[in-house]
């Protein structure tokens, strides 16, 4: 783990770069770590590295910006952490903790069951129902932390962002967000086209006997 890059020092200067917004966004000002560090996740941008060498230059030229400067904001998050934090001793209950700590950026107005919008997507007036990160928003960016971590060394089978308990978690802010905004995160499937209907056999012609002498 000890040649993992940009999480245990040295990147300070990248730190100053961080100062971007988007349309769909994932944004931090993050006072309480640096007063120059954000973190935004790009709209329509896809949440792991294999996905991206399909698309085109500019859009994967995109997702490998905004995946170096989640890595190095997350990098921010574990020095500030108290008590300070290397990556070499992240585990997947260290990545929740990030996780919950992003929600006080949020955007997304979540609201509660007993908010008289629950469960409406288009809610016709205000409520003080809390604002939380997006799960896309989140999903996006887990898939760039954990393509990041093995891209600086980190091996595969010890991957924070690949724990268990990350992805349950995700699947719990899923669920709940989809109930309490009323709009469904699932992937419209795709319909089979109808089998052929096979046809029976053509019937075997009969059979004819032949008697002796004829």
């Amino acid at each position: 783990m000890d040649s993992i890059q940009d999480m245990d020092g040295g990147s300070n200067s990248h730190h100053h770069e961080m100062n971007m917004a988007s349309s769909n966004n994932l944004i931090i000002n993050t006072n309480s770590m640096n007063p120059a560090t954000t973190l935004a996740s790009a709209a329509g941008v896809a949440g792991t590295s294999s996905s991206s060498s399909s698309s085109s230059p500019a859009s994967s030229s995109r997702y490998e910006n905004q995946k170096r400067r989640d890595w190095n904001t997350f990098g921010q998050y574990l020095k500030n952490h108290r008590p300070p934090l290397s990556l070499s001793r992240c585990s997947g209950a260290h990545v929740l903790e990030f996780l919950r700590y992003l929600d006080q950026f949020g955007k997304t107005k979540v609201h509660t069951p007993i908010c008289p919008f629950y469960g409406h997507p288009n809610p016709p007036a205000p409520c003080p129902c809390p604002l939380r990160q997006a799960w896309g928003s989140l999903d996006a960016l887990i898939g760039r932390l954990r393509a990041a971590f093995e891209e600086n060394g980190g091996k595969p089978e010890a991957n924070p962002f690949g724990a268990r308990a990350v992805r349950l978690y995700l699947r719990e802010v899923r669920d709940l967000q989809s109930k309490a905004r009323g709009i469904s995160y699932e992937k419209k499937k795709r319909k089979r086209p109808p089998l052929p209907q096979q046809l029976p056999p053509p019937p075997l012609p009969p059979t004819v006997h032949h008697h002796p002498g004829q």
